[in-house]
């Protein structure tokens, strides 16, 4: 009987440890949606991670049962393409109705990531990343860097191969989205995925 109440223990200490991460991004033709199912996966390899991918839709809205997922999780990546040097328009809409959850710091202490695409190398997708921190500080937010080191040359299948060290950086050509992301970038963005699941595991540890 002892031993049988331990181990029921155990394994209810064990789920209730488990982490709660949620992914919530905007993409507006697919290619950042491929990187935000990236990350979601790379959470998944950590064992007991329980993980949501969340939409943001083109008019800046979730649906509602997305909101208590995102207050019940302890960490949260955000993800948009860049346009015009910025975020896109429907995820800034979606951050300024984040501003009730501000007021009442309901994310504090939550951990914190972010990712971005664009068409360019470059594409000034350091200034979406910055943004995308600015919001996790204005909520209280513990953010994680990617913590990867980029491999050489800066080849489209090599991990990390735009070198950002805030968030994670990716581009895509013009095209179907599975096939102009670059393996890279994908590798990049799973292995931010399960970076930030083990950060959160210790967290809630």
């Amino acid at each position: 009987m002892k031993t049988f109440i331990f181990i029921l223990f155990c394994t209810i200490s064990s789920s209730a440890l488990a982490a709660r991460i949620a992914v919530v991004y905007h993409s507006g033709y697919g290619h950042t949606e491929v990187i935000a199912k990236a990350v979601y996966e790379g959470t998944l390899e950590i064992k007991g991670t329980e993980s949501k991918l969340i939409k943001v839709s083109p008019e800046g809205k979730i649906p509602e049962e997305a909101w208590q997922i995102l207050e019940k999780s302890d960490a949260i990546v955000f993800g948009a393409p860049t346009y015009m040097g910025s975020l896109s328009g429907p995820f800034k809409m979606f951050i300024d109705t984040t501003s009730k959850i501000f007021f009442e710091q309901k994310w504090k202490n939550k951990v914190a990531g972010g990712f971005t695409n664009s068409g360019g190398l470059s594409g000034d997708k350091l200034s979406s990343i910055l943004e995308l921190v600015v919001l996790a500080g204005q909520h209280g937010m513990i953010w994680v860097s990617p913590g990867i080191l980029p491999e050489s040359p800066y080849a489209p299948e090599n991990i990390n191969r735009l070198g950002s060290y805030v968030g994670v950086m990716a581009q895509s050509n013009q095209g179907t989205p599975e096939t102009t992301t670059s393996s890279g970038d994908i590798k990049t963005a799973k292995l931010y995925g399960r970076h930030i699941a083990e950060i959160a595991e210790k967290l809630v540890k």
